[in-house]
C-alpha cells in the first residue's frame, strides 16, 4: 500500500521525492541530526512510527498543514522538539490522537466538548479541555498549564502514523518559530533539515491553515484561534464564542507575531508601490504593474482556495527578497477570519 501524495484545491503539483536510506538519529545531542525525507508509504510510517518511540521528531502532513510531531508524554522529547523549532516553552502544543477514546483519556469532555468532537472531528479543531490526572500529555507539552488542547486530524498519513504508536503526539507547524507555516515537504526542509530525523512527504496539503481552536474548559466556549472550521459553524452548536484576552498565551499561534516571513506586511492594501510584492486576492488593486511578482490567493475570490494558498504564497514572494509584501484586502467572513489572523500577526513587529 502506498499513500499518493495529493493536490491542493489550486491544482498544484506535490513534490516527488526518492526514499532515502541512512541512519536516524534520536539521541537528543546537540549534532546535527542527519534528515531523511521519504514518500509516505506503509514502510515509511512504520519508521517514523518507531522513530517517535525513540523519543525522535517527525514531520508528516495534516489536512491543515505539516507537522512536527513528537511523543507528548516525554518531556525530553518535547523539549527537543521547542529547540528544533526555537519555540518559547510556554507556548502549549496541540495533542494529536487518533481516536475519541484516545482524547478522553487526555481530558474531561463536557457535553460541549464532546458534541464539537463529534461534528468535527476527525478535521481541522482543537478542542482545548481541562487535562486528566495523567501522564499522557506531560506538563511541558502543556506549558504548566491545567488544560490540554487536542485534535484527531483527518490526512490519513496522519491517521495511520497515530494508528501507529500508543501516545498521543504533539505535532506544531513543522517550522521555525514564527515563520511561514509549512503546506508541503520542502517547505519543512528549508526550516528543519539537521534539527529533525524524518520529514515523511504526503504531497501538499489541502487546507493550508491551521486549524481552528476552541476552549471548552470553561462555562462558556471561547475561541482561541480561527482557522479551519469557521466560527460560524461552530456557534451553530456553542451558541456564541466569547472572545480570549488579548495578552492570553494558552493554545498554540496566539502569539502576537507569528507567522512572518522575513519582508514587512502592509495590509489591506488598495494599491502598490513600485517594487513590492503583491499577495492579491480577486481583482488586482491599482498599481499592480509596479509589483515585483504577483501571487494570487484566489483570482475568483474564493476563500477556501486563498487559505490553501496563503502560506506557499507567502514563502514564494518572501524567496524573491522583496522588502515589503503588499496584501489586499481579504473579508473577514468564514475562512477570512483565519486568514487576516495569519496575516495580522504575519505583519506585527518582532
Amino acid at each position: 500500500m502506498r499513500f499518493r501524495a495529493r493536490r491542493g484545491h489550486t491544482g498544484r503539483p506535490a513534490i516527488t521525492v526518492a526514499k532515502v536510506a541512512g541512519p536516524v538519529n534520536v539521541s537528543g545531542d546537540k549534532e546535527k541530526k542527519q534528515t531523511r525525507i521519504l514518500a509516505a508509504d506503509v514502510a515509511a510510517i512504520a519508521d517514523a512510527a518507531a522513530v517517535l518511540r525513540a523519543g525522535g521528531l517527525v514531520a508528516f502532513p495534516t489536512e491543515t498543514v505539516y507537522g512536527l510531531g513528537a511523543r507528548a508524554d516525554d518531556p525530553r522529547a518535547v523539549a527537543a522538539l521547542y529547540a528544533a523549532k526555537g519555540r518559547p516553552s510556554f507556548n502549549p502544543l496541540i495533542a494529536h490522537v487518533h481516536g475519541l477514546d484516545a482524547a478522553k483519556r487526555l481530558g474531561d469532555f463536557n457535553a460541549t466538548a464532546l458534541s464539537l468532537a463529534e461534528a468535527f472531528w476527525p478535521g481541522p479543531l482543537t478542542i482545548v479541555v481541562k487535562a486528566n490526572q495523567n501522564e499522557g500529555t506531560c506538563e511541558l507539552a502543556r506549558a504548566g498549564l491545567d488544560t490540554v488542547a487536542i485534535r484527531m486530524p483527518s490526512h490519513p498519513v496522519a491517521r495511520e502514523l497515530l494508528a501507529a504508536v500508543d501516545f498521543p503526539v504533539v505535532a506544531p507547524s513543522a517550522n521555525r518559530s514564527g515563520h511561514v507555516s509549512p503546506t508541503t515537504a520542502g517547505h519543512v526542509a528549508e526550516d528543519l533539515t539537521g534539527k529533525i530525523d524524518l520529514i515523511l512527504d504526503g504531497g501538499a496539503s489541502e487546507g493550508g491553515i491551521e486549524s481552528t481552536i476552541v476552549d471548552c474548559s470553561r462555562e462558556t466556549p471561547r475561541l482561541l484561534r480561527s482557522g479551519g472550521v469557521a466560527r460560524e459553524e461552530i456557534e451553530k452548536i456553542t451558541g456564541p464564542l466569547a472572545a480570549a484576552a488579548t495578552d492570553e498565551v494558552s493554545a498554540p499561534g496566539m502569539m502576537t507575531s507569528h507567522y512572518a516571513p522575513k519582508a514587512r506586511i502592509r495590509l489591506d492594501a488598495s494599491d502598490v508601490r513600485k517594487g513590492e510584492a503583491l499577495l492579491a486576492f480577486g481583482a488586482l488593486p491599482a498599481g499592480s504593474e509596479q509589483a515585483r511578482t504577483i501571487r494570487n490567493l484566489s483570482a475568483r475570490g474564493d476563500l477556501t482556495e486563498a487559505a490553501s494558498n496563503l502560506y506557499a504564497y507567502l514563502r514564494a514572494l518572501d524567496a524573491t527578497g522583496a522588502g515589503t509584501i503588499a496584501v489586499a484586502p481579504i473579508p473577514g467572513i468564514g475562512l477570512g477570519e483565519a486568514i487576516r489572523d495569519r496575516l495580522k500577526r504575519a505583519a506585527a513587529p518582532r
